[in-house]
């Protein structure tokens, strides 16, 4: 058996403020992507289509990021299963962090023509590929070393990362976007936020390296051949299950994160510094919730929480797209809160509920392929099917609201069958394909 390292109460804040700080550098890297493909990407990169069929384009890379998460989460957590999670957060930051700044390298279509979209796709591959394995090794480093009464609080850490990427990408673009001219923003200031990647990135690397391999892979005596092999012969009833689950999660988001943001600025006239504003401080409010979220789950279950946040997102798909037709910053913003809400309720948990419900030898690999999965069913094509609901919806685009309510109930119906896992003492495994 491995030796089995301690660590002291007082470095899983270290611990913990080192996973976020490093998904808070992949999503911002993420992000900064889906907001310029929303603002920017299709003139530039797709300039021989007609405006909606260019945002459409740009958002098609856009997805591009999400079908590559699983694949990321394979080769990932095939390196976590096997060799620890530690290594996982390193090399998931170097490639998303180098894909990043290379995609604010890429010139235009009038520069290279036909090649330009080509490297973004490519480009936004790679991006998809690291962030496909960051979030598996940043919340099972966090999620094995904290304590297990307060796992679901400390594994909500990298959890606030996201919120936190998103507000650095989208307020570097809304200074931008304030101070440059449409020319000079067109021309290279929406290229800044990917060149900043590169000193973030180096940041992360840095607060990472003094990190201490998970005390649950050390205890690990026959570590998994082929994880993956033995995530879909043992388990493939729970990753379908958690990937239907947790689509809601990313297509709400990325409905009011991406979607709404070209809606806005598109067909309701909205300045783009208003809408991104009021995207930005939703996206505050979700992330100062997520730790009381997650410490209600440590009290009251996993399970609860999630079926709670997701019927909250059946009820209000609605009145949110109500709101936001408007084009009135305040409804507007409060459509967005509401969303974000329902969200967190249930994204705030999963960070310790997903590593629960697989046995340690698989876990890395299981809980990545399963929420990276689920981006893909929820968040790749939402940008894109709303856009083109929305151009047939007149006002309200109300076909966007069914179209996320019918999401939303697929994965209400998936968390009603995934068990309950608090407490489980030494995240022993849930046996929820048998």
């Amino acid at each position: 058996m491995h030796d089995v390292r301690t660590v002291k109460a007082p470095s899983m804040l270290r611990l913990a403020a080192a996973s976020l700080a490093g998904t808070a550098i992949e999503f911002y890297d993420f992000f900064a992507y889906g907001t310029a493909a929303a603002l920017v990407l299709g003139p530039l990169f797709f300039p021989t289509f007609s405006p909606v069929a260019g945002t459409l384009a740009a958002f098609a890379t856009f997805g591009i990021g999400f079908v590559a998460r699983p694949l990321g989460s394979v080769l990932f957590g095939h390196i976590g299963d096997r060799r620890g999670r530690r290594p996982v957060l390193v090399g998931s930051l170097l490639l998303t962090g180098a894909a990043t700044v290379a995609v604010g390298c890429v010139p235009t279509y009038d520069r290279i023509g036909t090649a330009a979209p080509v490297l973004l796709l490519v480009l936004r591959f790679l991006q998809g590929l690291g962030l496909g394995g960051e979030w598996g090794g940043a919340v099972l480093l966090t999620a094995e070393h904290a304590p297990a009464g307060r796992r679901g609080l400390w594994s909500s850490f990298p959890q606030i990362g996201p919120s936190l990427g998103f507000v650095l990408a989208n307020g570097g673009l809304l200074i931008l976007s304030a101070t440059l001219s449409e020319a000079q923003f067109a021309a290279w200031g929406w290229r800044v936020p990917f060149w900043a990647a590169g000193v973030l990135a180096a940041a992360g690397l840095w607060l990472r390296g003094s990190l201490v391999e998970s005390p649950r892979f050390l205890e690990i005596d026959d570590h998994a051949r082929v994880p993956f092999a033995e995530v879909v012969h043992g388990h493939w009833r729970l990753v379908l299950l958690t990937a239907g689950a947790l689509a809601v999660g990313y297509a709400v988001f990325y409905a009011v994160t991406t979607w709404s943001l070209a809606y806005a600025t598109e067909h309701l006239g909205v300045s783009r510094t208003v809408m991104l504003a009021c995207i930005m401080a939703a996206v505050v409010v979700k992330g100062s919730l997520t730790p009381l979220a997650a410490h209600l789950s440590d009290r009251y279950g996993r399970r609860p929480l999630c079926l709670a946040g997701c019927a909250g997102a059946v009820l209000w798909m609605f009145p949110m797209v109500a709101l936001l037709s408007t084009g009135e910053p305040v409804l507007m913003f409060l459509g967005i809160l509401g969303a974000l809400i329902a969200f967190i309720t249930m994204f705030a948990v999963i960070a310790a509920y997903l590593p629960e419900l697989y046995e340690p030898r698989v876990r890395c690999t299981g809980a990545a392929v399963g929420y990276n999965l689920g981006g893909v069913l929820g968040g790749a094509l939402t940008p894109i099917v709303a856009t083109a609901l929305a151009q047939h919806g007149g006002r309200v685009p109300w076909g966007v609201g069914a179209y996320l309510t019918a999401i939303a109930l697929l994965s209400l119906g998936c968390f009603a069958l995934l068990p309950e896992t608090r407490p489980v003492p030494r995240m022993a495994a849930v046996q929820a394909t048998e």
